[in-house]
């Protein structure tokens, strides 16, 4: 066993858990801050709905014969501005997610490079306080592809939304939580409890 390369990889992977490890915490407030815009949104899509359903030339309101297409205006007016406000919460996500994509294909193309090296028994073997090379990769490699698929699948719930089609603005909320997995959220937080001791090593 070379005891170098084994160094070497194990240093990668101590640099990629920390990176998940803040990542994760990084993640989880950027969602934080994107539920009150999500739920905006929604109470917006209802606000066109009922501007809609609302006969405004049979009220007190008839003098103002452009009052409808005003207050429409506005309202997709402020669609907009939550709607860039979510785009730009999603390029702190993918920033997130590139950087641990980034550091987890580094080690992964370290062990290519280096199989003479970190064969199959080295990379089978663990102790009391180190996990084996292989699952290590193989929890780096969930973690990134769990962020990944949040990432689109947020993403694409955003990219179609219209103003025109007030069903799908009106129940984004709901769509946006149906996204949330405390599964795969658990998993993680259950990867790095199992690296502490190594990355504290």
């Amino acid at each position: 066993m070379d005891q170098l390369g084994v160094s070497t990889c194990h240093q990668n992977l101590k640099q990629c858990f920390h990176t998940l490890e803040t990542n994760h915490k990084a993640w989880n407030l950027v969602l934080t801050e994107c539920t009150p815009l999500v739920s905006s949104l929604g109470n917006l899509g209802e606000q066109l709905r009922a501007l809609d359903n609302i006969q405004l030339g049979v009220t007190q309101l008839h003098r103002f014969p452009d009052l409808q297409e005003r207050l429409r205006f506005k309202l997709l007016q402020a669609v907009d501005v939550v709607l860039g406000k979510l785009t730009d919460k999603m390029d702190e996500l993918q920033k997130l997610l590139k950087t641990l994509s980034n550091q987890v294909s580094t080690v992964f193309q370290f062990c290519e490079q280096n199989t003479g090296i970190l064969d199959l028994a080295t990379c089978t073997l663990r102790s009391a306080t180190s996990p084996s090379i292989a699952d290590m990769l193989e929890w780096l490699q969930d973690a990134n592809n769990y962020y990944r698929q949040q990432f689109l699948r947020r993403k694409h719930l955003l990219q179609v939304l219209r103003p025109d089609d007030l069903s799908l603005v009106e129940e984004v909320l709901k769509r946006w939580e149906s996204v949330d997995s405390p599964d795969g959220e658990e998993h993680i937080s259950d990867t790095l409890s199992r690296v502490s001791f190594f990355v504290e090593s």
